[in-house]
């Protein structure tokens, strides 16, 4: 037995000793019947420690559950100019996560919850009690010298994009404008970038924002898309630029909407009119708009068309921790899961919960469960997945540490996800090392000899196990203290043969050996039959 474990071990012994000692008398030390072990519910979710794509969220069910992440750009990419995504929780914490810009929002804008968002934790809501005559917008001020809006900025290419969420779409409502001052002839003209609301469509215009590559002209441009923006639902609008032919294009739900060129001719050319920033310019979004307003990015690129879907088609994962069954060997018996899938269709939330089984519906959308399990955590990841459908027996999943995971998959349209509301691992709980066969006790003159077969189920050579001895001489204690070996328990390592020597002649000793498993800590199995004897003097 390593000296390490030694010392460690005799400081706790004795209370697990007693312990085991009591369940002696009481019965059999072995785990009788199913134990559960939950995750998520009231539990939380603290367990799923690896989340791919995936977020929890409240409100759907009385705990939080998790749910797939509604599709956000990352802060990372290296033409994104502006990203607001408007999940803060707070209008005063509103910010551009690419850091080019400062935003500054009115007391009466409000910051909606994730069940009114297009996209991540929340959506900016204005004017809900109706157009107010004293509603302010949000202004977005450049502050960086690298914004691309920042004053005098020479554009190349460029795309705008937001979702938007009208509850009236009246004519003359403001959805995104950008104003500045440009410098023409010695006189100062107000530049303007213009989205607004007519006849149920969005109105864009762009007035000395594209100058010809002189410098001695500005191009105005106005267009609009054809199909109606319905109130009361959501839609995404994209307007990009491509410096290389001139070409801005208008799409609404990822379809082009309108085409224009800059150019003199006003089709593809090289003389391309180019964009400039102004000077001391800002943007105001919302400044009169009744509705929402979601994740709205500027780049300096042409970006390429995307999926406009709430939900990525790649689904997210999630993986736990490796959850402690409490002993070696613990069987899966199986795994019962709670969960269900949720969808805003037509403008109404729909919900679905249901227990065990397969978690696959009528949309697409699915969850697909999958088990792993080991005596050792450390070896969680040398071990293959398998997969195991809800409610279900589960065979051939023993150890101690059990790991779960969980794919998500959206519907077919991206507007559906799966959600994972409980998880409750059922399974029996490993048994202990059995106890050593035929105990004999051989008395000598001040000592005892002990020796017994090895227990069935233990491994001698695995470095992790061994025998302890209980000795005393007051029957049902087994805590004796004279022995030459030291104070009861010894523990002998793996040997099956023992001399107890330092025992006193005459008294009558009582004797019990137990096994060990260190591998999933003190692990200490059920006492052996009890035998005695009485050292004498001139015993040999």
């Amino acid at each position: 037995m390593p000296i390490k474990y030694k010392k460690t071990m005799k400081k706790t012994l004795a209370f697990i000793s007693t312990v085991y000692i009591f369940l002696f008398v009481c019965g059999s030390v072995f785990a009788i019947g199913e134990k559960t072990i939950s995750l998520g519910g009231g539990a939380t979710w603290t367990s799923a420690e690896k989340r791919t794509g995936i977020t929890e969220v409240k409100l759907l069910r009385p705990n939080p559950v998790l749910i797939l992440s509604s599709m956000t750009v990352s802060s990372e990419i290296p033409s994104l100019d502006l990203c607001i995504s408007f999940d803060e929780k707070e209008t005063g914490l509103f910010k551009d996560s690419a850091g080019h810009y400062r935003l500054t929002s009115p007391p009466d804008v409000e910051c909606a919850d994730r069940a009114f968002a297009r996209a991540g934790m929340g959506a900016a809501l204005f004017g809900r009690s109706g157009m107010e005559k004293n509603m302010g917008p949000i202004i977005i001020q450049p502050v960086s010298r690298n914004a691309m809006f920042a004053p005098g900025g020479r554009m190349r290419d460029f795309t705008i994009e937001f979702w938007l969420y009208p509850l009236n779409m009246e004519n003359g409502e403001q959805v995104l404008s950008w104003v500045a001052e440009m410098p023409v002839n010695g006189k100062y003209v107000i530049q303007r970038i213009n989205s607004s609301i007519s006849k149920n469509r969005l109105i864009w215009s762009f007035s000395k924002f594209f100058m010809s590559a002189s410098g001695s002209g500005f191009l105005d441009i106005e267009f609009s898309g054809d199909s109606h923006v319905v109130p009361k639902m959501w839609s995404h609008h994209i307007v990009r630029f491509d410096s290389d032919t001139g070409l801005i294009e208008y799409l609404v739900d990822g379809k082009s909407e309108s085409i224009v060129y800059a150019t003199s001719t006003g089709r593809e050319s090289r003389d391309v009119y180019t964009p400039i920033a102004g000077n001391g310019g800002a943007f105001l979004l919302g400044e009169k708009f009744s509705g929402l307003i979601d994740e709205m990015r500027i780049y300096s690129a042409y970006t390429e068309r995307r999926s406009i879907q709430k939900y990525a088609p790649s689904g997210g994962r999630i993986e736990t921790k490796p959850v402690d069954l409490g002993d070696v060997s613990s069987g899966v018996v199986k795994v019962n899961v709670s969960g269900g899938r949720t969808s805003i269709r037509d403008n109404s939330v729909k919900n679905e919960f249901n227990e065990n089984g397969r978690f696959r519906y009528d949309d697409d959308s699915e969850m697909n469960f999958f088990v792993r399990a080991s005596d050792n955590p450390y070896q969680l990841n040398n071990c293959k997945w398998t997969s195991f459908t809800p409610g279900a027996n589960i065979a051939g999943i023993t150890g101690r540490y059990v790991q779960l995971a969980v794919d998500f998959y959206p519907s077919s349209d991206g507007e559906g996800s799966p959600y994972l509301d409980e998880i409750n691992i059922v399974f029996i709980p490993g048994e202990p090392p059995l106890p050593p066969r035929n105990l004999i006790a051989v008395a000598s003159d001040g000592a005892v000899t002990l020796s017994w077969k090895h227990s069935p189920n233990a491994n001698m050579e695995d470095g992790h196990s061994g025998y302890l001895v209980y000795y005393s001489s007051v029957r049902g204690e087994l805590f004796g203290e004279d022995a030459a070996l030291g104070a009861s328990p010894v523990d002998v390592g793996i040997k099956n043969k023992v001399n107890i020597t330092g025992l006193t002649n005459g008294t009558l000793y009582y004797f019990r050996v137990a096994s060990y498993d260190l591998a999933s800590g003190y692990n200490i199995g059920v006492f052996s039959a009890e035998v005695t004897a009485r050292p004498l003097t001139g015993l040999p």
